[in-house]
């Protein structure tokens, strides 16, 4: 009569990661909306600090610069996804030791 007691294992705290899956479109498009606004932000500094230093002409021309160039940056990295993964793809390799041998076709005469 077999046993129907289960032996427990103890588990760990933490799942362990089995596959190899992309992070969720919600997660990525987090992210991106993150950077994006994180990118916006130094923008918006960036502006300000221009105002503040406008008698030093050339950190306000830098700072104005980077302020108009951000907008194009931030944009381009919310609208990049994560790096695609490199895969192995697996050709045929017609080596000549595995080529199968021709022969004539057998022709029977009825």
């Amino acid at each position: 009569m077999a046993s129907s007691h289960h032996f427990s294992r103890p588990r760990s705290p933490e799942a362990v990661l089995i596959t190899e899956a992309r992070t969720s479109q919600l997660e990525q498009q987090a992210a991106r909306k993150k950077r994006y606004a994180y990118t916006m932000l130094v923008r918006a500094i960036c502006l300000v600090l221009a105002a503040i230093f406008y008698q030093i002409v050339w950190l306000m021309i830098i700072l104005a610069v980077l302020g108009t160039v951000l907008p194009w940056v931030a944009v381009v990295m919310a609208n990049d996804g994560p790096p695609k993964k490199r895969q192995q793809v697996n050709r045929y390799d017609a080596r000549p030791d595995r080529v199968l041998e021709s022969r004539p076709p057998k022709v029977i005469d009825g």
